[in-house]
């Protein structure tokens, strides 16, 4: 008589480091707080501005809360894809984890995948909980172009996580991770409008903004946020900077 065999199936690689990144992330109450939390409450703290729920004929009938939400939107994107993301991959690649991995059935690039899923997720999360706080306690309209909103909302995602792998592929130690990060992480905020919206810059600047991933991914997430399809030159620039990032962090990204 041939035995059963009771020996449970063992999980897909993927989905096992998954469940592992997804425990030790959830452990890390700093990551938490920036990525999740700190949007919503950067954008509670401007909506408290009696003046910044005012709408202005200048800004098109909006106010300047209804700006800053798709802002608060990219903010937690830049926090997970530059600041969250780089330290981690590069920390693990620095302590010979990804090497040892490679001798074993789960491959390095299963750990790259998870911390791409983990981020991205959080960063929709974040996008998820901004949108509510703004419409709940501003009465900031949801958007009127879904299809194209969520659209600039992957591309914007696919974009800082490209930029963030590129880090990874080009700092040989997590500290240099962590300072390149910040750079990139000033920049791309200045870029975004959450100091000045990229709606109320001048038109020189603004056009140069725009040619910027998240110059353009603010443009985009606004028009959508309108009603109006978002453009297509402002997608165009957010796909084409995510295929020349990504191609570059193929390329460059070393195991050990």
């Amino acid at each position: 008589m041939t035995a059963m065999n009771t020996t449970a199936p063992r999980p897909a690689p993927l989905a096992a480091v998954l469940r592992t990144e997804t425990r030790l992330f959830l452990r890390e109450p700093g990551s938490l707080f920036w990525i999740l939390v700190f949007p919503a409450v950067l954008m509670t703290i401007l909506g408290l501005i009696p003046s910044f729920r005012k709408a202005d004929e200048a800004l098109d009938g909006r106010s300047v809360i209804d700006l800053y939400v798709p802002v608060a939107v990219l903010l937690a994107m830049i926090m997970a894809g530059l600041q969250a993301m780089p330290p981690v991959l590069t920390g693990y690649r620095e302590r010979g984890i990804l090497r040892r991995m490679s001798a074993t059935p789960v491959r390095p690039s299963a750990l790259l995948a998870a911390q791409i899923v983990l981020h991205g997720a959080a960063s929709l999360g974040s996008a998820a909980l901004v949108l509510t706080v703004g419409r709940v306690a501003f009465g900031v309209r949801l958007p009127g172009q879904v299809s194209g909103y969520l659209l600039a909302l992957l591309l914007a995602v696919a974009c800082v996580l490209a930029l963030g792998a590129t880090i990874c592929a080009l700092s040989r130690t997590s500290r240099i991770a962590t300072a390149v990060g910040s750079v990139a992480y000033l920049l791309m905020m200045f870029t975004a409008g959450v100091w000045v919206p990229v709606q109320t810059m001048p038109d020189l600047l603004r056009g140069i903004v725009e040619l910027t991933p998240f110059g353009a991914a603010s443009q985009a997430l606004g028009q959508a946020a309108s009603g109006d399809w978002p453009g297509l030159a402002h997608l165009g620039v957010m796909v084409v900077w995510t295929a020349a990032l990504g191609t570059a962090s193929t390329r460059l990204f070393r195991w050990e």
